[in-house]
């Protein structure tokens, strides 16, 4: 499929999990790609940004658009975790955890809303979590940030529809990426606890990067025209289903 040929994207976070995922994608449906990343890799346009530097990013998304001959598609997908209870990180962890899923967003999108505005086809998709709409256990300080994005996303969208951008978001359950792989590293027990964070999910595994990145692909393309203000869910079924266990 060829239905993104001659846009123009640029992925944050792009340099590993479903950011690369994203970016390959878009890729192969006839994007041309821009990543920027703290550690962006070689595929691609790739630019060294950092989320939380308003300098860095404006001129990393100036940058993109130079290369890219403008901006149609913006892909919010920096982001970090945070493990614990409301009460185990300090106030410094919340600004910075704040810093990068909320304001990366905020940052990545101002600076490309001129070019946003100039595009035939413009889009923004916001990598948001199911943790912004399900109570997780040990997950108050993200799933703080993820209720911000899912919020900003819907306030973005109304803000941005006579502009002719439309702003969407993704909430994937536990995803099988990179830093899921670290966190189940710290675990006293590795694979009991990948097990576990299986059987949350209904259909009885993690969502791979490639079906979330291919979510974000459908909101990004012309396919999804009509689409703005929405959450879509890429979690097994997570946030809906309640299920008896299996036997």
């Amino acid at each position: 499929m060829a239905e993104l040929s001659g846009l123009a994207a640029v992925v944050t976070g792009g340099g590993s999990g479903i950011g690369l995922a994203t970016a390959r994608l878009l890729a192969e449906r006839g994007a041309n790609v821009a990543v920027l990343d703290r550690k962006p890799g070689a595929e691609f346009i790739a630019l060294t940004a950092d989320v939380t530097d308003d300098a860095s990013v404006r001129l990393a998304v100036d940058t993109a658009a130079d290369r890219l001959g403008g901006i149609d598609i913006v892909v919010n997908n920096a982001g970090v975790g945070a493990i614990g209870t409301v009460a185990d990180n300090a106030d410094d962890e919340w600004h910075r955890v704040f810093d990068v899923n909320v304001m990366g967003i905020v940052r990545v999108t101002r600076a490309a809303l001129p070019y946003l505005r100039a595009s035939g086809h413009a889009a923004v998709v916001n990598t948001c979590s199911v943790a912004a709409i399900a109570g997780l256990p040990q997950r108050a300080l993200y799933s703080a940030t993820k209720g911000a994005v899912l919020s900003l996303t819907l306030a973005m969208a109304a803000d941005h529809i006579h502009d002719g951008i439309r702003v969407n978001c993704v909430n994937p359950g536990t995803a099988d990426t990179p830093w899921v792989g670290r966190l189940l590293d710290q675990a006293a027990d590795p694979a009991a606890e990948r097990a576990a964070l299986e059987r949350r999910q209904p259909m009885g595994r993690l969502v791979t990067a490639y079906e979330v990145a291919a979510g974000i692909a459908y909101l990004a393309s012309p396919l999804a025209a009509s689409v703005t203000g929405t959450a879509l869910a890429i979690d097994g079924g997570m946030a809906g289903l309640r299920i008896r266990p299996r036997a």
